[in-house]
Order: C-alpha cells, then structure tokens, then sequence
C-alpha cells in the first residue's frame, strides 16, 4: 500500500511539472539550435560499415567506465562500427586514447536534449542511415554489463520477424520499446518516417517530455508505420515467470525457521507479490526495475545503473543482485561494486 501511495504520489507530482513546465521546456528547445556539436574524431570523412551502433555518454568529468570500454568492445567483435557520442562536452586524454583504440568515431557534444537530441544530433551530421546501412542499434550507458556474451543477444536480432527490436519492452505511459537498447532493421532504415521523426526531435530541456514524446514516441511513430516492434525478453514472458508455483515456493520457504527469520525472503514474497497484484490489476511495470531477478534468471545482459544506485520505485527484492548474477548468470559482481563504490552515497550494495 506504501509503494502504491508513493507511485500515485509521484505520478500527480509528474503531472503537475509536465502540465506547468512542459510549454517552457518545448519552447526552450524550439529556440535552441539543434546541433550541438563540439568536435570529432576523426576529422576527415568517417568511413561506417552495413552495421552501426550510435553508442550515447555521459559523465561530467569526461571519464569513461572500464565496463562500457567492455560494451563497445563487444559491439566491434561482434562486426559492429561504433559511433561514440558523448554529452559531457569534453573527453579525459586517456578515455578518448582508448575509444579511439574502438570506435570508428567519437563524436563530443554539449549537453542538450539528453540521449534522443544526441542521436538526433549525429544522425545528421553523419548521413545516417546511408544507402549501405542495413542495420542501426542506438544504445546508452546507462547499463551494468554485458554480464554474458554480446553476441548471443545480437545473433537473436531478426529482422525478417521484426523490423524494429528492443531488449525489453514497457507499457508505462504507452506501449513502447525501451530506449537504452533500439535496433532498426532495413525496412525501418528505409522508411521515410524513420528520417521524418528523426529530423523533428529537438533539444527540449525536459527529461520527462524526452521519454514521452521520443522514447515512447519512437515505437508508437513506428508502429504507426506498420512496422513490427518486438522485445527479444517480452513483458509477458518476464511476469509470467511469478506465477501461482513462484509464489507457492515463496510461502513455503517462509514458513521454515530460517524464512521466517529471513528478512532477504521477505522481500522476495512482498515484491512477486507487487507483481502478481499488478498484472491482475492489469497495472504497469517497469521491466528493468519490478522484473530485474526475472530478467536475469532468463539471461538478459545487463542490470540498470538506476536501479542499483537509486532505486527510484522501490524495488523490494533487489539485495541480493550478486548472488542472483553469480547463480544465474556465472557473472562476476566485483566490476559493478567498483562502481558502486564511487556511486553510493548513504547505501551498501
């Protein structure tokens, strides 16, 4: 009853700064000039392969995490150019050494409509799609990870089933797939809305006006379209995963002497709980939050940075992530508490 009270708490709160701040805000990116650009690497023309990935920053000290060098390494062995796009307006000397190592550009901008006006931004100043471009994944660092092999995620992506694909799809606000992860086939690449959507976003001041009329517009614009958007982890395959014989378990691992004195098992009742509540009442989750064990124990790649660091909606069940990544994935945690000790601020992991 508290979590519900604290969503619907947030959600007026949402309603009442989109509603008196969202004008300002579409006004303030109208004014705005659109590229925000500061350099490039390389300066000459920047030759991209069939398959390319715009791969969006940031860190206000210009510093880049060892895991996301990891990411992008993983993208390149796996026959992807990368375009590395940051927003913190600068690079560190030794992180910009190192991407050049990876990338087929770095791309440095200033700060301005957070990750859509970035890749809006660089859409156009580098032509993209081209008449060679057969595939594009938009993808962001606002993950732990990859936690197993890039490559059997991307081998997954096929575009004779669908034209557009996510990792993970939502339906708070309206359907749509999550941004952190966007991979466009041909036919999308070929649509002439693709291009037409692209060249209408603009660097709104506003993160919550960014997720709704971009991050959720993009699928919805898409759909329209008649293009096929997909999930490679669906929604309903993660919540049918706390079904009556979880939950079962759950009540009856509570009530042996070490459940019942288990405040870890506690947690993992109440939050199967919150979900099966949710589903009945037909309620939307966030999947990379509410269903993150879920996600992990059917091999998804990667944890999000917020959940871990924040967790903004109070996820009930989420202390135990390392031993969920070691017995579910054979991942080692000792790379994200690294982080995570730069990260916290009044926590523990």
């Amino acid at each position: 009853m508290v979590r519900r009270l604290k969503t619907l708490i947030r959600s007026l709160l949402s309603a009442v700064a989109w509603w008196s701040l969202a004008p300002l805000a579409v006004v303030a990116g109208r004014l705005r000039r659109r590229g925000q650009i500061v350099r490039c690497w390389p300066q000459a023309e920047i030759v991209l392969g069939p398959r390319v990935v715009l791969f969006m920053h940031f860190d206000r000290h210009g510093n880049v995490r060892r895991q996301l060098l990891d990411y992008i390494r993983a993208f390149r062995e796996n026959g992807r150019d990368v375009v590395f796009v940051t927003n913190s307006g600068r690079l560190a000397v030794e992180a910009e050494a190192a991407l050049r190592e990876l990338c087929a550009a770095v791309v440095i901008r200033r700060n301005a409509g957070y990750d859509f006006g970035a890749w809006a931004d660089v859409l156009d100043r580098l032509g993209l799609p081209r008449a060679e471009t057969q595939e594009l994944i938009l993808a962001n660092d606002s993950l732990f990870g990859p936690l197993v092999p890039l490559g059997d995620v991307l081998r997954r992506l096929n575009y004779a089933k669908a034209d557009v694909w996510g990792l993970t799809e939502s339906w708070q606000l309206r359907y749509h797939l999550q941004s952190y992860f966007l991979a466009f086939g041909p036919a999308a690449l070929r649509t002439e809305g693709f291009t037409k959507f692209w060249r209408a976003v603009r660097p709104v001041p506003m993160k919550s006006y960014v997720i709704k009329r971009y991050e959720v517009g993009l699928t919805q614009a898409m759909t329209k379209l008649g293009l096929k958007c997909a999930a490679l982890w669906p929604y309903e395959m993660l919540t049918a995963m706390v079904g009556r014989d979880e939950l079962a378990q759950l009540l009856a691992e509570e009530e042996t002497l070490i459940g019942k004195a288990d405040p870890a098992q506690t947690m993992r009742k109440e939050q199967a709980l919150y979900i099966r509540e949710s589903v009945a009442q037909r309620l939307p989750l966030n999947p990379t939050s509410d269903l993150w064990r879920q996600l992990l124990l059917s091999g998804f790649p990667f944890i999000k940075r917020e959940l871990l660091r924040d967790n903004p909606s109070d996820v009930l069940d989420v202390g135990d992530w390392c031993e969920v990544l070691r017995e579910a994935l054979g991942a080692d945690p000792e790379p994200i508490r690294q982080d995570l000790r730069l990260m916290l601020k009044g926590k523990a992991p």
